[in-house]
């Protein structure tokens, strides 16, 4: 029995660390000594706002988390492949969690290549999310593409974009997002409050996009609304492309003649497998069929980061120890237009 620190938010909003015993992996687990985990703003601590203006002191600290890195201390029965000192990325809500010890089904779980950090690695979550958003949008090469929302998957889905060879423009309300979009590489980025559709125009030389993401949650109808009215249209006046929605954004329109020939394609998690206790805890899919299982998407995106190809680093704006969440949670939400990747390292 291992005694492990994690982190939780509690029922006044706050973060706060959770002290408690963790047994030995169970079947098709990995346990692992975490090195760094990275908080995903939105769907971490999208509630915590309100939690805060309405709090309830009695409720008991609820653990969080889902995308971490570190080293194989131990497995648990069947699980191959792996030995302690292994270096490996994990997901997971649930496992990958904020915490300096963790179990980890196996098929969440990726060994991280030579020259990508850990703090890199506690990415791949969100950049398997981007890249599933992106395989959503069935990209070719020379397309262009209008991302809204610069949080931390909607700067990997321009990434991404832009490495499958389409002409990227990110737009976000925080100058700092829009900032860490150029950095990265990002073609083109704009402001909310900008023409969008002047903008788009000139950007795709009158071509209109061909696609767009809406990479937040919350009431996406505007951004659903911004995106279409830049898409291409046809001499009969209806608008032609994708719209894929990869956050967890409510949209309310009218389809048919309202919207045009447009497909709106939603976007779930990292691919195939996530959510499917057999596949993350070890069984297969069968590769001619399922192409792009969660497990090969992670490694994919690992790989492209230790080619240089995939910049994650430049997205990291703080960095706190693990018995910091305290601070850690409140810089995301309470300034959220100075803060972005934040880190935690036990």
């Amino acid at each position: 029995m291992s005694r492990r620190s994690i982190a939780g938010i509690d029922g006044r909003g706050q973060g706060v660390l959770i002290e408690e015993d963790l047994g030995p992996p169970p079947a098709g687990r990995v346990e692992v000594e975490v090195r760094a985990s990275l908080i995903s703003p939105g769907s971490e601590l999208g509630r915590v706002p309100d939690v805060r203006r309405n709090p309830r002191p009695e409720q008991p600290p609820r653990p969080f988390g889902y995308a971490n890195a570190g080293i194989v201390r131990a497995v648990g029965q069947g699980v191959e492949g792996y030995g302690a000192g292994d270096r490996i990325a994990c997901m997971g809500g649930g496992y990958a969690q904020h915490a300096d010890l963790c179990h980890v089904p196996v098929h969440l779980s990726v060994p991280i290549p030579e020259g990508v950090s850990f703090e890199a690695a506690a990415f791949a979550h969100l950049a398997a999310t981007a890249l599933h958003a992106i395989r959503r949008a069935a990209p070719a090469f020379g397309e262009s593409c209008l991302v809204v929302g610069l949080g931390l998957v909607g700067q990997l889905t321009a990434q991404f974009g832009q490495l499958s060879g389409c002409h990227v423009m990110g737009v976000d309300r925080f100058d700092l997002r829009r900032r860490l979009a150029r950095e990265t590489g990002v073609e083109a980025v704009a402001g909310e409050e900008e023409d969008l559709e002047a903008l788009a125009a000139e950007f795709t030389g009158g071509y209109g996009m061909d696609f767009g993401v809406i990479a937040f949650g919350g009431d996406g109808t505007g951004a659903f609304e911004r995106i279409a009215a830049t898409l291409k249209r046809a001499p009969d006046t209806h608008r032609m492309g994708r719209i894929v929605i990869v956050g967890g954004a409510r949209v309310s329109h009218g389809f048919a003649a309202a919207l045009g020939n447009v497909d709106v394609r939603s976007a779930a998690r990292t691919g195939p497998g996530y959510h499917d206790e057999e596949y993350e805890h070890g069984a297969g899919y069968p590769p001619v069929f399922v192409e792009w299982p969660t497990r090969r998407n992670l490694a994919e995106c690992l790989r492209a980061m230790a080619d240089g190809r995939l910049r994650v680093e430049p997205l990291i704006t703080h960095r706190f120890r693990l018995e910091g969440i305290a601070a850690a949670v409140d810089e995301l939400v309470e300034r959220p237009e100075g803060a972005l990747g934040v880190v935690l390292r036990p």
